[in-house]
């Protein structure tokens, strides 16, 4: 059996990746050109498979730069994000061992680096510092591209995904302040800062009274046109000696609502469940899939909204416009005026619903299903 050509719940770099070009042409022009980027869209929308496009391009077009991709989901304090960026950025630096070595006392003055081999010293190593000197001495491993891009001729391009799970740390307000003072005077080290909490990052980057206020290029990563997710699809599907024709693809990023992470998984479902031609039923057979493997997650969500927020979800659901009027809330018991206002900006921050040029519309469109059919008992099918 052929593997499905969709992609989702990974990164998708190579043959699922589709259209971006727009993108794709303006991150690398940035990056090479040392402007600084933040990446900014809601959740599952792209953006770290965006990025590692880009990376990979670079990794094999411009052999002048080093690129260093840290995932920062699961770094818990400040000096594990700092322990982490020197060894990636030492790693990044060269691919012999003595060169690793050699970094770690070579490019530090203050701090004594404790460098471990892993089980296999060719590929991996750890690095630990003492915690009171790394706090004293932060902004030594915080300048480290920049002192190693200047001895060995290079220049390094960093990408920091989930960069707002920084703020959680304990004295985050100093670490960012040394991040933006001593990252702006670097010259030969470009950052790409990106994450899925969109209104975290907003603020981290357009807030004045922050640090990161124009630290660099905000780059607002739209959806998809519809046009190329059909082809994308009808293509795909030919490649794996399937059918699926204009009109029936067309289904799929209009029930999805050009959401890059469900157009994947309603493909893949949906060509999973194809013999030889997709049609209608195969289309509902995937959306029950879907809306049946992601269940679990949207009780999940539920059960953490109030009445009065989940009241909020049935009057957007039901397209009501005037949120606020008294109708509105005696109709959907909404509370107060105030009631309403105070949870529009819970569920907003929450990357639950959205405001689109003054219509709120919720985010995830396979919740919206599944919200309506739970609520209203609505039928998702299609006829």
């Amino acid at each position: 059996m052929s593997k499905s050509p969709f992609l989702f719940g990974t990164t998708v770099s190579v043959d699922s990746f589709t259209n971006r070009e727009e993108e794709v042409a303006k991150l690398t022009k940035n990056l090479t050109q040392g402007i600084n980027t933040m990446l900014i869209s809601p959740r599952r929308w792209g953006k770290s498979s965006l990025v590692e496009k880009v990376i990979y391009k670079l990794n094999t077009e411009k052999s002048q730069f080093r690129t260093v991709s840290i995932d920062l989901f699961s770094v818990s304090s400040e000096e594990e994000f700092l322990e982490l960026f020197a060894k990636e950025v030492i790693k990044a630096s060269s691919s012999v061992l003595q060169d690793w070595v050699n970094a770690g006392k070579e490019f530090f003055q203050q701090l004594i680096p404790k460098l471990s081999l892993g089980l296999d010293p060719l590929t991996d190593f750890s690095l630990s510092f003492d915690w009171n000197e790394l706090k004293k001495h932060r902004t030594e491993i915080l300048n480290l591209p920049e002192k190693i891009a200047e001895a060995k001729g290079i220049e390094f391009i960093i990408c920091l995904d989930e960069f707002q799970n920084l703020s959680s740390f304990q004295e985050y307000e100093q670490l960012e302040k040394a991040m933006r003072a001593t990252w702006q005077r670097q010259k030969k080290v470009t950052y790409c800062l990106y994450g899925s909490k969109r209104h975290m990052m907003t603020d981290i980057f357009n807030n004045p009274s922050k640090p990161f206020y124009r630290f660099g290029a905000i780059l607002m990563l739209q959806k998809i046109k519809r046009e190329k997710w059909i082809s994308f699809i009808v293509d795909s599907f030919a490649q794996t000696n399937k059918t699926i024709s204009l009109e029936v693809a067309t289904w799929i990023p209009t029930l999805m609502k050009d959401h890059s992470w469900y157009v994947q998984q309603l493909a893949h479902y949906t060509w999973q469940s194809t013999d030889k031609v997709a049609g209608i039923e195969e289309i509902n057979n995937a959306l029950q899939e879907l809306i049946h493997a992601n269940s679990p997650l949207y009780q999940r969500e539920i059960e953490t909204l109030s009445t009065t927020q989940v009241n909020l979800l049935k009057a957007i659901s039901s397209n009501e416009s005037k949120l606020s009027s008294k109708e509105s809330i005696l109709k959907y018991h909404l509370g107060t005026s105030a009631s309403v206002t105070k949870n529009k900006g819970i569920l907003i921050n929450a990357d639950v619903i959205t405001d689109e040029n003054g219509t709120l519309e919720f985010l995830d469109p396979a919740f919206e299903l599944w919200f309506q059919k739970l609520f209203f008992r609505k039928s998702f099918e299609l006829k």
